[in-house]
């Protein structure tokens, strides 16, 4: 068997829950060839490049199966998480809440809005998809990616329909289709240790308040400018005025300061290593200091109340830069593992690029919301399976 025939039958056998998973006939046929298709070489990994590489004969037919049927996605994601679970999942595992853009220049495909786009660094016109990476010692595997659709689309039904936008489907801020994320692949059996996000989620309350609900552990980044309390803050009733009423809010003994003011008022920088990378212990100058965000209820005049215990984190970059973090790690973790979990995020970057660069993640051409989530899965299966393969020749002996 030469080694093209061997790595086709290796692909066919790890799909095999994935095709039972499908359930139509049809969708078991075309499946396999379009994740074929992703992982072969070539430019373009739109359809029509992919149908000339796997099924010349069958171009309308790959066209449907992707872009114009309307075939449940969740089936598979099921098996997807169970797969990425059995490689990656456990107690010192990172769930990576982030979202990546699909730069787009025509203004009818699904989603397509003009908002800010990582892929270019800048307000353009995109597609914005919610994404979940499971990470551990660096190795990254997708587990979901969800379409946010802005409110210029949720408010324009005709629009939606046209797109094939289900009617179930509202308007979902990008942190609430993460929460719902979460809870969905942790029903699939994902398991997990600490969820990730960067300041576009960490930065609200209510996402870190979801997070905390659930019981989870997490690490974000949050802005400068995100106001703070000392973990001692002393909160007390107010006297009854003289009317006898009770009084409505209690009263805090200090004002919250902007987590940039707390750190230059508590905080002292110290150089923490957190882990080996390939050219030596990784280093940085870390401010780490326990703390009460103003993130509770309102009180009087509207100024939020503390809320629960958290580390506020700052790293002071080579340059000058300053960034700014919320853990809720216990009291008793170490800078080390506070550190650890904070520089972990970069892994789910690294899938991104190589979903896009490798396997065309943003070459899909469709305007359809099934067909671009049909798009997305199969592009994570793809991804997970060359994670499979690259896991499996790492254990394999010399």
């Amino acid at each position: 068997m030469n080694t093209e025939t061997a790595w086709k039958k290796r692909l066919e056998d790890w799909l095999v829950p994935f095709v039972g998973a499908l359930g139509d006939k049809r969708r078991r046929q075309w499946a396999p060839l379009y994740i074929m298709g992703l992982l072969l070489p070539g430019d373009r990994k739109s359809m029509q490049p992919i149908s000339a590489r796997v099924a010349p004969d069958d171009v309308e037919q790959v066209h449907h199966f992707v872009a114009t049927s309307s075939w449940d996605t969740a089936p598979v994601e099921q098996v997807l998480c169970q797969k990425v679970d059995e490689m990656l999942g456990g107690d010192d595992t990172y769930l990576i809440v982030d979202d990546t853009s699909l730069p787009k220049k025509g203004v009818e495909s699904v989603g397509v809005a003009h908002q800010y786009c990582g892929a270019l660094g800048k307000q353009a016109n995109c597609q914005c998809l919610v994404s979940l990476t499971l990470a551990r010692d660096d190795i990254p595997a997708p587990v979901g990616l969800r379409l946010y659709l802005p409110k210029s689309w949720t408010d324009d039904r005709a629009r939606c329909d046209q797109a094939k936008v289900p009617a179930t489907v509202g308007y979902r801020p990008k942190w609430r289709i993460a929460l719902d994320e979460i809870d969905r692949v942790r029903a699939a059996g994902v398991r997990f240790g600490c969820v990730l996000a960067d300041a576009g989620y960490g930065a609200g309350a209510e996402f870190r308040h979801g997070l905390s609900q659930r019981g989870y552990a997490w690490a974000v980044g949050i802005l400068s400018t995100q106001n703070m309390y000392s973990v001692d803050v002393e909160i007390s009733p107010r006297p009854r005025s003289r009317t006898g009423r009770p009084p409505l809010h209690p009263q805090i003994e200090e004002s919250p300061c902007s987590a940039a003011r707390f750190i230059e008022t508590h905080g002292t920088f110290r150089q923490v290593a957190w882990r080996m990378g390939t050219k030596g212990l990784l280093t940085g100058d870390f401010a780490i200091v326990r703390v009460r965000p103003a993130d509770g209820n309102e009180a009087k005049e509207g100024v939020p109340l503390p809320g629960h215990p958290a580390w506020l984190v700052c790293e002071r970059l080579s340059n000058g830069d300053r960034k700014f973090y919320l853990v809720n790690l216990a009291t008793s973790a170490s800078h080390k593992k506070i550190v650890a979990a904070i520089k972990a995020r970069w892994s789910c970057e690294q899938m991104h690029q190589q979903a896009k660069e490798e396997l065309g993640l943003d070459h899909f051409e469709g305007r359809s919301w099934f067909g671009l989530h049909h798009h997305a899965v199969l592009t994570m299966i793809a991804f997970v399976f060359l994670l499979y393969v690259r896991l499996l020749e790492n254990k394999s002996p010399a």
